[in-house]
């Protein structure tokens, strides 16, 4: 397996979908570093050569934010949101939806699982 960014990117993949293995790269910045490096897309992970995972690992390092810099500025810029009060801000803090979705039927995986408030019984006369 070749390690890149700190993170195992499977041999037996092409290269453009293994590199989108590591947290902050898709398809299209895959194909990107790949154009750059001058390595073929269509090419398995397990056929690089070592220069050519060199060169890859090189322009991630230097042109990229992956992984745990990328998950922690994220981190650090929804902090800035919660702590400036913004409506975003509360949102995050509340644990809703955060872009503007309607929260009366959907946005489970936000709002986690259902409490159920159960009626008041009537008085029997």
């Amino acid at each position: 397996m070749a390690r890149i960014a700190g993170v195992d990117i499977p041999d037996n993949k092409r290269g453009e979908i293994a590199l989108t293995y590591i947290f902050g790269i898709g398809k299209s910045t895959a194909q990107r570093i790949l154009t750059e490096a001058g390595v073929d897309w269509d090419k398995k992970v397990q056929d690089w050569s070592d220069d050519e995972s060199t060169a890859i690992r090189n322009i991630i390092s230097e042109n990229f934010k992956v992984e745990g810099v990328l998950k922690s500025e994220i981190q650090m810029s929804i902090k800035r949101l919660m702590d400036i009060g913004c409506y975003r801000g509360l949102r995050h803090r509340k644990g809703l939806p955060v872009r503007g979705q309607r929260t009366k039927n959907n946005s489970r995986t936000r709002k986690g699982k259902r409490k159920t408030v159960a009626n008041k019984k009537k008085a029997t006369k």
